[in-house]
């Protein structure tokens, strides 16, 4: 866990430029998303399941990942994935227990932040990751893991 904001930032910024430079190399969409899901599941704390949801035109289906035997299939509209896939918007949930919607792949999370994966206006999945903890994401995760899936999408060939 960081001991100062300014610590959880300048984690942020190493990862973003991480991310960048596994992606200057490579612009395949699987390799890309292990690599990225691997990063992500190392470099934060706390972390349960890290990984993506890949948009199939109906619904949001297991892309790579790291964690445990995780859902495979989720519905537009279900759960936080499911939620910021339909709305396009980053969502942060502080307690699982208490988000009317979410779908329990893991009973170790207890926190959740999902980023949507949308280019040029076409949902191509989501970000999620799970923390162990309740509260483990808030704004500075938000802004840097949207900057980080900016940097992902800029990159990467998802035709």
């Amino acid at each position: 866990m960081w001991k100062t904001k300014a610590e959880k930032i300048a984690a942020y910024q190493l990862l973003v430029q991480q991310q960048a430079a596994i992606i200057e190399i490579e612009q395949d969409k699987i390799a890309n998303l292990a690599n990225s899901s691997a990063l992500l599941a190392d470099a934060l704390p706390n972390t349960v399941f890290a990984g993506y949801y890949l948009f199939d035109g109906d619904e949001l289906v297991l892309g790579p990942f790291q964690g445990k035997v995780s859902c495979t299939r989720i519905k537009m509209g279900k759960g936080v994935c499911g939620e910021s896939a339909e709305k396009r918007e980053t969502l942060v949930v502080e307690d699982v227990k208490n988000h009317k919607n979410y779908i329990s792949c893991d009973s170790a999370a207890r926190s959740e932040i999902v980023v949507p994966l949308v280019k040029d206006g076409v949902l191509l999945g989501v970000l999620d990751i799970d923390s162990s903890i309740t509260y483990g994401y808030d704004k500075v995760d938000q802004e840097y893991l949207e900057e980080f899936v900016a940097a992902l999408l800029q990159g990467t060939d998802f035709s």
